[in-house]
């Protein structure tokens, strides 16, 4: 092969991937986009970066997936973290009684540690591990709120594991046991 017919497979190799970069990108901001409306709320907090709707928003039909869970005789819905209560012929997006509980936690949730008590969090609703499964509770009073964790002490070349989380900083904010250095070693190339 020539130098000059390698340098034009070089270079149209380049613009497909740099094509295929920009419309990935596209696709993410298109994405972005369609939740931008008045019936979407992002819930960052302790990392948790995910899309919900909006407490009042009404549907017509739950989600497929959905689990009804029964507390003091009433019937509600849990999907993916989003909790339904029936009103009139439609369901309306709510936040969920105390002491209710589920038998799964949301897809997307955070582990959050207020002392040694891992709460699990996810939309504006924390949970704790119980034997018949998560019960909704009141979040930690605010003399035990999880503070924004200062990180590890820093090296290059390290990251900081949680074994009790099962997670590494900063995804998970505190370690009740401490944290544990493991060298940052990327994935071995094929």
């Amino acid at each position: 092969m020539t130098m000059l017919k390698a340098t034009k497979l070089l270079t149209v190799a380049a613009l497909v991937i740099a094509g295929s970069a920009h419309a990935q990108r596209g696709v993410r901001e298109h994405e972005r986009e369609r939740f931008r409306t008045d019936h979407w709320v992002y819930d960052n907090r302790f990392h948790h970066d995910h899309y919900y709707p909006a407490v009042g928003y009404r549907i017509g039909a739950l989600p497929p997936g959905h689990l009804e869970v029964r507390f003091r005789g009433e019937p509600f819905w849990f999907h993916s973290g989003v909790w339904y209560h029936r009103v009139g012929p439609s369901f309306v997006v709510f936040r969920p009684p105390f002491g209710v509980i589920v038998p799964v936690l949301p897809p997307a949730y955070s582990t959050v540690y207020v002392g040694a008590v891992p709460y699990y969090y996810a939309n504006d609703v924390y949970y704790v591990q119980k034997p018949q499964g998560y019960e909704v509770v009141a979040p930690p009073p605010p003399s035990e709120a999880p503070a924004a964790a200062a990180p590890p002490q820093q090296t290059a070349g390290n990251w900081y594991y949680c074994d009790s989380a099962k997670n590494y900083y900063p995804y998970v904010g505190q370690c009740p046991e401490g944290w544990r250095t493991v060298p940052a070693t990327p994935p071995a190339p094929r």
